[in-house]
């Protein structure tokens, strides 16, 4: 599996040597930039979104755990790479993937990075089959692929959701949810789960209107006081309901 990585060192020639190294013994592995310090690789990490980051304690002007306790949210796995054995209880605390001790062993580095390989196989054989939007058939649930992972939803907690292009939105009692999907998936999906088209914009959780005003097509308003257009082709659909 191809990877890609950041080295951070403040040491010019330790980078140099696991630069060689993974170019040598790891090609699979894609260097996307190097950094000397905690705000280097911040402001690195602002640009690029590493598979793994090879990180030394030791830098100037803090820490490898200053660094990670200002990226709380992160999606890389941590190999640190360092010349002290001391910090593996901390690199352990960190979640850190695995520990390698300056000098570099080939053999260790190779481990490592088949490693982390491994764990992003994973993940990627979990968001081809389970991280997708879809309803589970388990307590009425819905998955919600986001960038470093999902988000589990209570379908109940779905007042409706709204056509935009090819995503959707889903409005919940707090926020709302933006999802590459278009809305005649979530149809499809919460169809079952008594969730009605109203309009072309609009697939509305029935349970959740409270009131129903007349018109050519009319209009319902939700629990949060929200009120959504009912086209003239969908009435009869949302009636049906309510007999």
């Amino acid at each position: 599996m191809n990877l890609t990585a950041i080295i951070v060192d403040d040491e010019t020639n330790s980078r140099a040597i696991l630069r060689n190294y993974l170019g040598k013994y790891c090609p699979s592995v894609t260097i996307l930039g190097e950094a000397a310090s905690v705000k280097e690789t911040l402001d690195l990490l602002e640009s690029q979104t590493p598979d793994m980051l090879f990180l030394d304690v030791e830098m100037p002007y803090g820490n490898a755990f200053d660094l990670l306790e200002q990226v709380p949210d992160r999606t890389f796995e941590i190999v640190f790479v360092t010349a002290y054995d001391h910090y593996a209880v901390d690199a352990l605390n960190a979640q850190a993937t695995y520990y390698l001790l300056k000098p570099i062993a080939i053999d260790n580095l190779i481990k490592a990075v088949d490693h982390v390989s491994y764990i992003k196989q994973r993940e990627t054989a979990l968001l081809d089959t389970v991280l997708v939007p879809k309803v589970t058939t388990v307590e009425g649930k819905i998955t919600i692929p986001q960038q470093d992972g999902f988000e589990v939803l209570q379908i109940s907690d779905i007042l409706y959701c709204e056509a935009d292009d090819n995503y959707t939105k889903i409005y919940l009692d707090k926020g709302q949810k933006l999802v590459s999907k278009t809305l005649k998936y979530f149809e499809e999906s919460l169809n079952p789960h008594g969730f009605v088209r109203t309009h072309k914009s609009y697939l509305v959780n029935v349970s959740r209107i409270t009131r129903y005003r007349k018109g050519k097509g009319g209009s319902i308003v939700l629990s949060s006081g929200k009120e959504l257009a009912v086209s003239s082709s969908k009435k009869g659909t949302l009636l049906n309901y309510f007999k």
